[in-house]
């Protein structure tokens, strides 16, 4: 019984990651001391990994609603209708993106695969089977002793749980920067899709009704992992290994089907996933939405170890488990589900009236907590934040002077080394690790501006994508916070689908410092505006602060990443647009103009060392228009190619639409061909595309927007001999002068592919 007994002492209160503030709030809403079981249930449940003690007044925020959301947050996952079935039923996707930084950091390839097999847990416990997984990664310096340790873990991880469980891992993008080295970020999203008169809430009522426990059993694995995740990391991050879960794949697989067949039934009145915080946290959010009181007798929780304490149990993050109110009666049929799939089912309490989480131990109560004070009374900060003058200052990002932006003396030459760089390198190296085939409702693979996987047995599909820029965020929050809203938007609509809503995931250091604060307050306003201009809100997310790190070669806080996770609805995927050339003398058609914005590019960064400037600005009502106006395109039918532009700017994207194809281009400019700006300016909210018929698409463009026509596809052999040319820097043909460079497609093929093949090799 040393969970009852054990003395609480300032030490032990501080072990626990409460201040002596909220010990106090604590003995107040009890009445009394609590046992240290008690305590530990507070502990996690006022972590900021589950309460947002430092978020929630913010995250209130954001937009939420729109015509398109059937559940925006507060659940397991978001749902927005996207249309009908095969059958002419009413279909929802549910999608989310969670972090599980810390663990990653910790032990990679558990750390990265737990995060995967609990995002997935999120979506189907409210219904949807997941057809789609992807992920948004930060890394450190490449040259960190243990950074090529932790890729390989964490993609490891990646596509050992996604591959065994059968769910297609179809997109998502890798950083690297120094600013990671000792807090990596491993963001994990998952989208399923359900019917809408098929999906299952998390609220526990009917007073009587038995709760039961599926699934795995529980051991010691992940205690205090929520916890962990709450706090940033010191000089002893290895001794934290124990707190990271370790998961089973193939058990998560077989607990999928099993809870689908019992969703097929109508036994289920309400269902929870056992994530951070285990069986606390999900019989916890379970009674609190009910608004009802819960009873659990833990002698009767399956366990996979001897001698576990109540304590250990409700603390427990042992993956691959659930935790659901059955109607009554019900039980013997839906044990006979799960023994099937041979998994542990256990009825091990009940829904009561007191409003009270009460737990019983070898006949003793040994925890009876008030839910109010557990959730909806839980602290919650306005933390001190920076004004964005005073954030400026802090932040003290140069401005940059035109004039001494560096003349480019060879285009070609610029693009190798960006191509070859860490920065937009090939990831062929990680995608190829995983399986984004399975189900066979892929249509488009990774390396394109969103992934699309069909809605089965229709020739409709979902487009998703994850983004985010963190130099723009430390740079200018706001605008940061709009671009990365804006780049899932723009990614989406270059494959013709519409956007719907988006998940996030707000990666960000100590809240308790005022200049994260002002990080964390300017990207969501600029995400909220973006939201709003673009109908395009939030349905779910995940909050992780606390992201630096104090360890042995570490850095100190990371870059502001708030990861964005969009969703849109192709109508016909026959008509899905990709980034490569389909052919040779298509006309090349740039919408949003050339544009010069170097401040915060890539190209300033990696070839000169200078991180200076604004980012570029974010034009919402453009923004809006150039995608409406490439979905039109893409859905006459009008256009063969779509790219939208982004880190690199014209000539990196130029690139990589040659590159996806092995067709060559040839583009113009009409004037300051050595402007290293119209080359590698990251200005915002632009497309390339393709034609055949110039005439048909002005027709749809006139008086909407202005097309710069800057090229054709393959090689014009009186201006670019050879067969390989890549693109040749030529003036129009009213012109007589030759404009700069050619380069060979295979010397680019082989810039882009060495980083990982080097790295990975050396």
């Amino acid at each position: 019984m040393s969970d009852i007994k054990s003395q609480i002492t300032p030490q032990v209160v501080a072990e626990h990651g409460l201040n002596e503030e909220e010990y106090a709030r604590i003995l107040a809403a009890m009445g009394r001391e609590p046992n240290l079981v008690e305590l530990g249930i507070f502990s996690v449940m006022w972590s900021e990994h589950c309460s947002y003690k430092s978020s929630r007044i913010h995250l209130a925020k954001l937009p939420t609603e729109g015509p398109q959301v059937i559940c925006g947050p507060g659940e397991n996952a978001g749902v927005i209708d996207i249309g009908e079935g095969p059958n002419g039923q009413k279909l929802a996707a549910i999608f989310k993106m969670e972090s599980h930084n810390h663990p990653s950091y910790i032990e990679p390839y558990q750390g990265a695969a737990t995060g995967v097999g609990g995002i997935l847990r999120d979506v189907f416990t409210m219904g949807a089977r997941p057809v789609a997984n992807l992920n948004a990664l930060r890394f450190g310096s490449p040259d960190h002793p243990k950074m090529k340790h932790l890729v390989q873990g964490v993609v490891a991880g990646i596509g050992g749980y996604g591959n065994c469980v059968g769910v297609p891992t179809v997109g998502g993008e890798t950083n690297f920067d120094p600013a990671y080295d000792g807090n990596i970020l491993v963001n994990a999203m998952t989208v399923g899709v359900a019917d809408q008169d098929k999906i299952f809430y998390s609220a526990a009522t009917g007073v009587g009704n038995p709760i039961v426990y599926v699934g795995s059993k529980t051991g010691r694995d992940g205690i205090h992992g929520a916890t962990m995740a709450s706090a940033d990391f010191a000089d002893d991050a290895e001794a934290k290994r124990p707190t990271v879960q370790v998961g089973d794949p193939f058990t998560e697989k077989l607990l999928i089907e099993a809870c689908l067949e019992l969703m097929a039934t109508d036994a289920i009145v309400a269902i929870q996933d056992m994530g951070a915080a285990g069986l606390t946290s999900s019989s916890v959010e379970m009674a609190t939405n009910g608004k009802t009181g819960i009873r659990l007798d833990m002698n009767k929780v399956p366990q996979r170890e001897e001698g576990m304490t109540p304590y250990e149990m409700m603390l427990s993050e042992s993956q691959e488990r659930m935790l659901m109110v059955l109607k009554p009666g019900k039980e013997a049929m839906a044990e006979a589900i799960f023994q099937k799939w041979e998994l542990d089912f256990a009825v091990i309490g009940e829904v009561t009236d007191t409003q009270h989480m009460v737990l019983e131990w070898n006949g003793e109560v040994v925890c009876d907590i008030p839910l109010g004070p557990l959730a909806s009374d839980a602290p919650k900060y306005d933390r001190p934040s920076m004004s964005k003058e005073e954030y400026k200052a802090w932040a003290n990002v140069k401005p940059l002077d035109p004039a001494t932006i560096p003349e480019s003396t060879d285009i070609g030459a610029d693009l190798l080394k960006l191509m070859a760089s860490p920065a937009l390198a090939s990831r062929a190296w990680i995608w190829q690790q995983y399986d984004s085939q399975v189900g066979a409702d892929t249509a488009q693979l990774s390396g394109g501006d969103a992934a699309v996987v069909r809605i089965h047995g229709t020739n409709r599909a979902l487009a998703m994508s994850t983004d985010c820029t963190p130099r723009y965020c430390y740079a200018d929050p706001y605008e940061g916070g709009k671009q990365a809203v804006a780049e899932t938007y723009r990614n989406i609509c270059a494959v013709g689908a519409k956007p719907l809503a988006i998940t996030n995931c707000l990666n960000f250091a100590n809240p308790e410092r005022p200049e994260i604060m002002a990080q964390f307050t300017g990207c969501l306003e600029g995400m909220a505006d973006a939201c709003r201009a673009l109908d395009y809100p939030i349905v779910s997310g995940n909050v992780s602060l606390y992201n630096e790190s104090k360890a042995t070669g570490g850095g100190s806080a990371i870059l502001p990443t708030p990861a964005i996770g969009g969703v849109g609805v192709l109508e016909d995927v026959a008509k899905m647009a990709t980034i490569g050339f389909k052919a040779e003398g298509e006309h090349i058609g740039l919408i949003g103009g050339r544009g010069t914005h170097m401040g915060q590019s890539l190209w300033l960064s990696t070839l000169h060392d200078r991180k200076e400037g604004a980012p570029p600005a974010v034009d919402l009502a453009a923004e809006r228009l150039h995608a409406e106006i490439m979905r039109d395109l893409i859905a006459a039918g009008l256009v063969t190619a779509v790219h939208d532009l982004s880190d690199g700017g014209l000539a990196v994207a130029l690139a990589e639409m040659a590159l996806a194809s092995g067709i060559g281009a040839e583009v113009y400019d009409m004037k300051d061909a050595g402007l290293a700006g119209r080359w590698f300016g990251e200005d915002q909210g632009r497309y390339l595309f393709t034609v055949t018929d110039r005439q048909a698409a002005m027709a749809m463009i006139a008086g909407r927007a202005n097309v710069d026509w800057i090229g054709v596809t393959g090689r014009d052999n009186m201006q670019a001999g050879g067969q390989d040319i890549f693109f040749s820097l030529t003036a129009p043909a009213t012109h007589a002068v030759e404009l700069g460079t050619s380069v060979s497609l295979a010397d680019l093929s082989a810039a882009h592919e060495s980083f990982f093949k080097d790295w990975m090799e050396s």
